[in-house]
């Protein structure tokens, strides 16, 4: 009877197994077979792209010159590209980009115009635009105030197809029109996911991917364009020096000796056993994602005034040290913008594998700012903000000296005033006129008429591979995707940060995301899936660690901090470009010799108390130099302006760590001993 039993066990328990392998066989052949008539239907009625692309052409040219309307905020869109006007301070260009339900991709070649100061959006037609596209790069040039863009890529719109761009366009900011540069076996192939930035006169290409149907190709290699001799170049590498992995979706930032480049996302190959370990299972090569954490500096050394005409720059990678305090865990789709020597950014994802069937993803909103001279991240928080401390008026309206000083300073801000309506400066630092490009501002009556902008005092929703954007010292945070279960959502939405103040987040615009319209067959928890090989982590050294430790609390940070690595501005220390260690290492800013600024102290104070001495080191570096370019008074002025508000940025973060530990401790403004003794009378210099 035992025996009977045993057996009617053993045989239910193989029917059971036996209808379950057979429903897991339906259900994955119903999955299959969906898939392969989305895709036969794809390729039947959209196999041809390059017909699809000459219709979009021929449409393009129906717009017989360059025109603008005003228009609502643009529709919900990814992997678009926007940047700060490099001619006018108050504009923000959106271009480009694809947005996908869930069941269609659709793509778009529209040109965006964000007016800051009118709160108004703009949509450009032109006959001569780029074809509609995402994943595409662009940058603003150094010289000639240029935006220039390359690659991208457009599909069908059941994605069975995909096509990448390999042309080369230079969009003029101020008329708007676009102009086709190169397209062909002379400059970089087609691609998705590079980025571009700008030293000089030229324009700097790197990485990306190349996909087909069946496979993705990750790129690592370098281009450079003249923006004078209007030619690419790929430069050739001293041998047997290093170079960064093939990657795309990294960070690529302008540098006063190059370029900076961090992070970045690939899938390299590797071996893995498929089945059960020890019990039959096999080796194979398969492909696992990884999220690169490794710095590299790209130092171009320029051919001097006197060399032949076209004579190419020289070029090397050098190995950086790894950044102090960068965000922990390592996050994929963290995009990046640089704003006066730092990036900043802002939300990524984190994939933490949780069984073979899948894998539970992390999705962050933290705002960082990477000082790229110092090598280290700080954590920017939005602050509330305080009350006007009541300042001493005590002196002011004396005469004597001090009055005459109090004038003398109150001139020099006025000539400051005056310099900068005449002209705005770049990311480089350079003057540049606007008086032809730059629209008559909105007087205050047109101010006062505009809606205000709700402040929210929390960060966005978390989300990945948002468009970052820095105008006028103001972060612009546009767009987004954000993941849950197999819905994906696009957000359709805008936000801004004043950099200076952090006092809240303004949402500049605000819809909905749209439904998903996935497949109902999508079933996240399907053992098989056909990308279960890629939900490996990589486990490289220069990859996602996931026992990585946590940062160090920069709360930490006081006045006498110091630390091995310094600014490549001190001739005297040690260069944090050179080497390449994991031991992560900064230099403090308030511990050199030069002026900064003190908590509380705004721009203007800080000017105001320290114009003098940048004045003179002006003044001393002119003395050692054999032929002195001439300056007028106001032109000394002006440079030293501009190394005060570079310092103040510079020291922005960690003159904030201080503020933060000050109110804490119920301070709300510091004050120098010696200036209250200089404005005090004699008992209180006495005391």
């Amino acid at each position: 009877m035992v025996k009977k039993d045993k057996k009617a066990k053993a045989s239910e328990k193989k029917a059971r197994v036996a209808a379950k392998v057979e429903k897991k066989a339906v259900k994955t052949e119903k999955k299959t077979k969906s898939k392969t008539q989305a895709l036969d239907s794809d390729a039947e009625s959209e196999a041809d792209l390059d017909a699809v692309l000459a219709e979009y052409a021929k449409q393009q040219e129906a717009f017989l010159k360059v025109s603008e309307t005003i228009s609502a905020p643009p529709s919900a869109r990814s992997s678009a590209t926007l940047l700060g006007s490099p001619v006018n301070d108050n504009e923000l260009f959106l271009f480009g980009g694809e947005y996908f339900n869930g069941q269609h991709a659709k793509f778009w070649n529209e040109l965006f115009i964000y007016n800051t100061a009118r709160d108004e959006w703009k949509l450009v037609t032109s006959p001569n635009s780029p074809l509609p596209r995402s994943g595409h790069a662009w940058t603003r040039g150094s010289n000639d105030k240029g935006i220039y863009l390359f690659g991208g890529e457009f599909s069908s719109p059941k994605q069975g197809t995909f096509y990448h761009y390999n042309d080369f366009w230079r969009l003029e900011p101020g008329s708007r029109e676009w102009t086709k540069l190169s397209e062909g076996k002379k400059g970089p192939p087609a691609r998705s996911g590079h980025r571009m930035t700008c030293f000089k006169k030229y324009v700097i290409l790197y990485g990306g991917f190349q996909d087909t149907s069946s496979q993705t190709k990750y790129l690592n290699d370098l281009w450079i364009y003249d923006t004078e001799a209007f030619a690419w170049h790929q430069p050739v590498l001293p041998p047997a020096s290093a170079k960064p992995d093939a990657r795309s979706s990294f960070s690529f930032l302008p540098h006063e000796q190059g370029a900076v480049l961090y992070g970045g996302y690939s899938r390299v190959k590797t071996s893995a056993v498929v089945g059960k370990a020890g019990k039959g299972g096999q080796h194979q090569a398969v492909l696992k994602p990884m999220v690169h954490q490794d710095t590299w500096f790209l130092r171009i050394v320029p051919p001097p005034p006197e060399a032949p005409q076209h004579t190419l720059p020289i070029v090397r990678w050098e190995r950086r040290k790894r950044p102090a305090n960068q965000p922990t865990p390592a996050r994929a789709g963290a995009t990046m913008c640089h704003h006066r020597g730092r990036g900043l950014v802002f939300g990524g994802v984190h994939d933490v594998e949780e069984s073979e069937e899948g894998i539970d993803s992390e999705f962050f909103n933290t705002l960082f700012a990477w000082n790229i001279e110092r090598n280290r991240y700080f954590s920017l928080t939005l602050r509330r903000p305080r009350a006007a401390p009541k300042r001493q008026t005590q002196g002011n309206d004396r005469g004597g000296r001090r009055g005459r000083g109090k004038a003398d300073e109150e001139e020099l801000l006025r000539n400051l005033a005056a310099l900068e309506a005449k002209g705005t400066l770049d990311t480089e630092g350079e003057t540049r006129s606007t008086a032809s490009t730059t629209p008559a501002e909105p007087d205050e009556e047109e101010k006062d008429a505009l809606p205000e902008k709700p402040i929210l005092w929390e960060m966005p929703h978390a989300r990945f591979n948002a468009q970052l954007a820095v105008q006028d010292d103001v972060l612009y945070i546009y767009g987004g995707t954000y993941e849950k279960g197999d819905r994906e959502f696009t957000f359709d939405e805008m936000y801004s940060v004043d950099l200076g103040k952090l006092d809240g987040v303004k949402e500049v615009f605000r819809r909905e995301p749209e439904d998903w319209q996935g497949s109902e067959d999508e079933d996240s928890d399907d053992e098989y899936d056909e990308d279960d090989e890629d939900d490996d982590e990589a486990e490289d050294n220069e990859g996602v660690a996931l026992d990585s430790a946590v940062p160090e609390s920069i709360a930490s940070l006081k006045l006498d901090d110091s630390t091995s690595v310094s600014t490549l501005s001190s001739p005297t220390t040690a260069n944090p470009f050179e080497g390449d260690t994991d031991d992560a290492s900064s230099a403090s800013a308030l511990t050199d010799n030069l002026p900064h600024p003190r908590p509380f102290e705004s721009l203007r104070d800080f000017f105001t108390r320290t114009g003098n001495a940048w004045q003179q080191q002006l003044l001393d570096e002119l003395a050692y130099v054999y032929a002195p370019e001439h300056k007028s008074v106001k032109e000394l002025r002006k440079t030293a302006f501009d190394r005060a508000e570079a310092r103040w940025w510079d020291c922005r973060e960690e003159i904030r760590v201080l503020e933060d530990e000050a109110e804490e401790a119920g301070i709300g403004e510091v004050v120098s001993l010696e200036e209250r003794e200089k404005g005090a009378g004699g008992a209180g210099r006495r005391r």
